[in-house]
């Protein structure tokens, strides 16, 4: 390649140094489709490190975004972009002509290696710009299957909104997880892997989208040099592929996937109250009457956010009457948080914990 006056002397150390250096290396006349003694590309190399910049650059200096990289020519730009995470860089290379449906080495995709990995707004820019939500990849698993073996409820939801079929298999996926010990079963490939020669293990737990994200290292002399991770939206998604396939889980069991999937506020819990909202019938009320008077004040909680808008979506408050008066006991006496939750229960309803006077039916009309 040829040197360039400040020292930068290739393409490849200029994408480090800023864009204003990958223009400096261009204009001297190197390659935008220049590679290295491996055949890896300058494209790939900017697309796996997330520079978007320079990806920009190259692209318009007329570098191809489906020209496969590395020894065997088995690594795409976009699919190296999708792998890692990197939105914007994706973004690029599909506004420049990537082929969303290329497949690397082993039959990858791009979307096959974003839905494995949890990368929720990469599978959205893909699924809008054309990528098949059911293209098979290896071993021939279609993406909804390794987003709900990920545990990746924005994942799924993309997948879903897209057209993705082939829900049964995923849906048995899914419901295994809540099952399942996620750190175990994280420790346990790594041991396959590795094997298990006195390696010590870091436990990591994360917010993402809407859930946790448990990661575990494995560490040689105290330095991790190998992971395995999971999201553990697995309560969620199979909920929201019962409701797709017309199912009707029991409510006892949505209430044990929000209970054991990480609390209030997270998907496994909005997606199981939300559920039971819109099924608004008796035997969903009764079921969330008793929990209010559960002597477990997670289960207390988790009844109150169900009758807060149990039914709400046909337009009316049909379970006012006898609803009003158990949240506001629970405000009035109930353990602090599902105290607090029927306050907000009762805001719903047009009332207030200290109002006095019934719920009466023709007022919730």
């Amino acid at each position: 390649m040829t040197n360039r006056p400040d020292g930068v002397d290739s393409l490849f150390e200029a994408l480090y140094d800023g864009e204003n250096a990958v223009v400096g290396a261009l204009r001297t006349g190197v390659s935008a489709e220049s590679a290295d003694a491996e055949g890896t590309t300058a494209l790939y190399l900017a697309s796996v490190q997330d520079l978007p910049g320079a990806v920009r650059l190259l692209l318009a200096a007329g570098a191809d975004p489906n020209r496969a990289s590395g020894p065997d020519q088995g690594d795409l730009p976009l699919c190296g972009a999708a792998c890692g995470g990197h939105a914007e860089v994706v973004e690029a290379l599909l506004a420049a002509g990537a082929e969303p449906d290329l497949s690397e080495e082993f039959g990858f995709t791009a979307l096959r290696w974003a839905a494995g990995l949890g990368h929720a707004r990469v599978v959205e820019i893909l699924l809008a710009h054309g990528a098949d939500p059911d293209l098979p990849g290896p071993h021939g698993e279609v993406p909804l299957l390794v987003a709900a073996r990920r545990g990746s409820v924005h994942t799924v939801r993309a997948l879903l909104r897209h057209g993705a079929g082939n829900l049964a298999p995923a849906l048995e996926e899914a419901r295994r997880g809540p099952a399942s010990d996620v750190e175990q079963e994280l420790r346990s490939a790594l041991r396959s892997l590795y094997g298990d020669e006195g390696h010590a293990y870091e436990v990591r737990r994360a917010p993402q989208d809407g859930g946790v994200t448990v990661t575990v290292e494995l560490l040689r002399d105290g330095v991790p040099f190998a992971s395995q991770d999971r999201q553990t939206g697995h309560g969620a998604i199979a909920t929201l592929l019962e409701d797709a396939l017309g199912l009707r889980a029991p409510f006892e069991e949505l209430a044990v996937r929000a209970l054991r999937g990480g609390g209030p506020g997270v998907d496994n819990w909005l997606v199981a109250v939300g559920t039971l909202w819109q099924r608004g019938d008796e035997e969903t009320f009764q079921a969330a009457a008793a929990w209010t008077v559960s002597g477990d004040p997670l289960r207390q909680l988790f009844g109150v956010d169900v009758l807060a808008r149990l039914g709400f979506h046909a337009g009316a408050r049909p379970f006012a009457e006898r609803a009003v008066p158990l949240l506001r006991e629970l405000a009035r006496a109930g353990a602090p948080v599902a105290a607090e939750a029927a306050v907000r229960a009762l805001g719903m309803y047009g009332e207030g914990p200290g109002d006095a006077g019934g719920a009466g039916p023709g007022g919730y009309a």
